[in-house]
């Protein structure tokens, strides 16, 4: 769960603005997005196995590079 606590003098926009720069680093924002619709388990297997795939694929460009 995020908090944020508001600091002496500081605006209500300044305090949301860093709430909401704190959900995105905690993946909130995505983990909601993620819950939006049942997702059976075949797909979220297909969608693991390629996300493996494409991290795989920029560690061995990465590699290469030098």
């Amino acid at each position: 769960m995020v908090f944020v606590k508001v600091r002496d003098g500081e605006s209500i926009e300044e305090a949301l603005r860093r709430f909401k720069r704190e959900c995105e680093r905690n993946g909130i924002m995505q983990e909601i997005k993620r819950r939006e619709y049942y997702e059976p388990p075949s797909v979220k297997r297909k969608r693991k196995q390629a996300e493996s795939r494409r991290k795989l694929r920029r560690r061995m460009a990465r590699a290469n590079r030098g």
